[in-house]
């Protein structure tokens, strides 16, 4: 599971790094208030130091060979003196040059080797996904320069009446990312990436705008290093749990076992990677298809209490006039959910409740998708309008159960 170290291009488009540090990107305010967040700020306040003794970190900033806090006080210095912005951009330029990019590519014998031996300590299977999708990620960033890190990106989901977005950068997705996936990691025992900024940050939306709001700056590429070590560090875990797969984890309203957390993650990581792609104009591959059913096997089986969740928000229709919320384990009116292409299957959906057993004898309605529309529409990047989708019986079942997906979608 260790890759070999790579080096990230400085340049942008035009070959030219751009001014350091590079201007800041306008996030839209949030109404999340963070604890003692006046107090953080003052920790993280970089050490004062005096003109002549940063111009002479430069050379160690640019090889980020500098330490923490001299890193944050090189790069406060930058913000305010231009000749040392101008040297420093010159520095990151030459270090560019002097480096050269190792290749994504296995080297055939460590390859051969591999086919002919499994890993001692295999990766499980309900965290393959995780492991592709994150290792693909960090392929398409491993190139980005400057310019790249800095592209704007909307995040787009569907809060349960109406589409919402959000806008950041391809950093602020990759800090999005880090705080989310830290769940699993702080389930898994490992460190949390926020840790000091609040003891009540429980909620994926409310780990992401701490984060971004505790930055000094906004993100830049330095959030690929502990993103891309959280995410090893999470595989290696899981690799040695084994049976592990049924430990909670809490996103605080809902809890999901992490093996299901861990395809969750896989899911949002591609969905992510899709944004980002979009955004510098580069193309980007769906999943394989054996990680696309387990994303779209998860979104069927969550479906059912999403259904129930918006039936008592009153987003959706009541169970059918006259009848019952059925009895546990008792079959109920039932809705055929018909995946189509790579990944693809075919899903029993109780409507009533979802303790209620999904019957073929009380099937209302069938509906079929192409399996990455599908997803799409799970993830809010699709209008539950627009949705292609074959319709057959109860429009009104059909209507909710579209509904209903989009809503599994958050920031």
């Amino acid at each position: 599971m260790t890759e070999p170290s790579r080096s990230d291009d400085q340049r942008g488009d035009d070959g030219h790094a751009p001014r350091i540090p590079p201007p800041r990107v306008s996030v839209e305010n949030g109404d999340l208030s963070l604890p003692a967040l006046d107090e953080l700020r003052a920790a993280m306040t970089p050490p004062e130091l005096p003109h002549p003794v940063l111009k002479s970190l430069l050379g160690a900033w640019a090889l980020a060979a500098c330490s923490p806090e001299e890193t944050a006080a090189v790069e406060d210095h930058l913000g305010s003196c231009g000749s040392c912005a101008d040297e420093a951009r010159r520095l990151r330029e030459a270090v560019g040059l002097l480096q050269r990019p190792d290749s994504l590519d296995l080297d055939p014998s460590v390859e051969s080797c591999l086919d002919r031996r499994p890993p001692r300590i295999p990766v499980p299977e309900w965290a393959g996904a995780y492991d592709a999708e994150t290792a693909r990620l960090d392929a398409l960033l491993q190139d980005f320069g400057d310019a790249e890190w800095h592209a704007p990106v909307r995040l787009r989901w569907y809060d349960g009446k109406e589409p919402a977005s959000r806008r950041t950068t391809v950093a602020g997705v990759i800090a999005h990312l880090l705080a989310v996936d830290g769940l699993v990691a702080l389930a898994l025992g490992l460190d949390d990436p926020l840790a000091g900024l609040g003891p009540d940050l429980p909620t994926p939306a409310g780990r992401t705008e701490a984060y971004w709001r505790a930055s000094r700056f906004p993100p830049t590429r330095s959030v690929r290093g502990p993103w891309r070590e959280q995410s090893h560090g999470i595989v290696r875990t899981v690799a040695f749990t084994g049976g592990a797969g049924r430990m909670p984890v809490s996103y605080t309203d809902f809890s999901l076992p992490l093996h299901d957390a861990m395809t969750d993650r896989a899911f949002e990581c591609w969905v992510h990677a899709e944004d980002i792609a979009d955004a510098v104009d580069y193309p980007y591959d769906a999943p394989s298809g054996r990680h696309l059913h387990r994303m779209i096997d998860l979104a069927a089986r969550l479906l059912p209490g999403a259904l129930a969740e918006r039936r008592r928000s009153g987003l959706a229709a009541p169970a059918e006039p006259g009848r019952h919320l059925v009895e546990a384990g008792e079959p109920g009116r039932t809705l055929r959910l018909e995946i189509e292409g790579s990944g693809g299957g075919e899903w029993l959906i109780p409507l009533d409740s979802p303790a209620a057993a999904p019957a073929p004898d009380h099937e209302v309605a069938h509906v079929a998708l192409e399996g990455v529309e599908f997803c799409r529409l799970a993830a809010g990047r699709l209008a539950p309008k627009d949705a292609a989708a074959g319709q057959d019986g109860d429009r009104e079942a059909i209507k909710d159960a579209l509904l209903a997906v989009a809503s599994l979608s958050r920031l």
